[in-house]
């Protein structure tokens, strides 16, 4: 057995043993950290500006919800495709590689290449998620010239590689980035077409126009209705939780975040364009929320009723889940 099939054989045990994790790559000042604290750490986007590089490989434990439980690992901005850890990118279910679009773009592109091509080495079924980043203030075309002319650049090289490799266009000062990393942590949720099925089925029930469920501390949509995403409401549906947030917070019997809502909580606002926005508690950190016409609010009964079902049925998947992880 080469050396090449040893290091292949190691991965594949590592990928057994422990839950994928997610690996942020991208070159000094290019973002990175900012994104980790953001997300996963709700530091205001303008207060990432005093953080200090990353200089040394710093493995985090994300824990949040049930689906939202795995580790984030900031490798520093100097460190060369060669010398990224082995088993790092072994047990990686995803690699997101940071680019700074305000800046030359052409060694970060390089530097993306180099690791892509390593990483398929070791992990073959590694996806790679490339960050277009720190995008507010460019217009939509030059957002649009820069994708076009870093992605199929990118995509020929890896041409020979088996790898995913999806491009996305990020701010931290916008939705853009909650967005962005709900659709790497999806792919890293085994159960992400039954909850999509789940969320089909209570739509065509109660009529309604678009679902998501959310993690509640961090804002990611850990699934969503096999419809299109509507980036309005998208923003709509995540801006009520904040809504949510704050007024638990204020009147809310309990100051630990984890105790801001329970079973019982709920939420509806209707919007001034004749839509609703519910919300409801559907397990611990978990929450669903949805768009739906005012008319079909109606029978709010029914609602109740069928997100009641839809609850036990997530519990039901998250039982296998747990049992499987075992």
């Amino acid at each position: 057995m080469g050396q090449e099939d040893n290091v292949r054989a190691a991965a594949e045990a590592l990928l057994k043993k422990a839950n994928p994790s997610i690996v942020l790559m991208g070159l000094r000042r290019s973002g990175k950290t900012s994104i980790l604290r953001v997300v996963f750490q709700k530091m205001a986007p303008h207060e990432t500006l005093f953080l200090d590089a990353t200089e040394s490989v710093a493995p985090q434990n994300v824990t949040s919800s049930k689906f939202v439980n795995f580790e984030v690992v900031d490798l520093p901005g100097s460190l060369e495709a060669q010398d990224v850890p082995a088993d790092t990118l072994a047990k990686a279910g995803s690699l997101i590689y940071v680019i700074d679009v305000q800046d030359e773009h052409q060694e970060a592109t390089a530097g993306l290449i180099q690791v892509a091509k390593r990483a398929a080495e070791i992990n073959p079924d590694l996806k790679i998620e490339v960050f277009l980043h720190k995008c507010d203030g460019l217009s939509e075309d030059h957002k649009f010239d820069l994708q076009n002319e870093i992605s199929p650049h990118v995509s020929a090289e890896l041409e020979s590689t088996s790898l995913k490799i999806s491009f996305y266009q990020t701010s931290i000062y916008d939705h853009s980035i909650f967005e962005s990393v709900s659709k790497v942590v999806q792919q890293l949720i085994p159960q992400y077409h039954t909850l999509e099925n789940l969320l089909d089925s209570l739509m065509a029930n109660c009529r309604i126009e678009k679902a998501f469920l959310f993690d509640l501390l961090s804002k990611i949509y850990v699934a969503t209705d096999s419809t299109p995403v509507d980036v309005q409401a998208y923003e709509l549906c995540s801006d009520m939780i904040d809504v949510m947030m704050d007024v638990s917070g204020i009147y809310g019997a309990k100051a630990d975040d984890a105790q801001y809502i329970d079973r019982n909580s709920s939420s509806v606002i209707k919007l001034d364009n004749n839509m609703i926005l519910y919300l409801k508690e559907v397990n611990s950190l978990l929450v669903l929320v949805c768009l739906m016409k005012e008319e079909n609010y109606e029978r709010h009964g029914l609602i109740d009723y069928n997100v009641n079902c839809f609850r036990d049925s997530l519990k039901e998947v998250l039982a296998a889940r747990a049992k499987g992880a075992k």
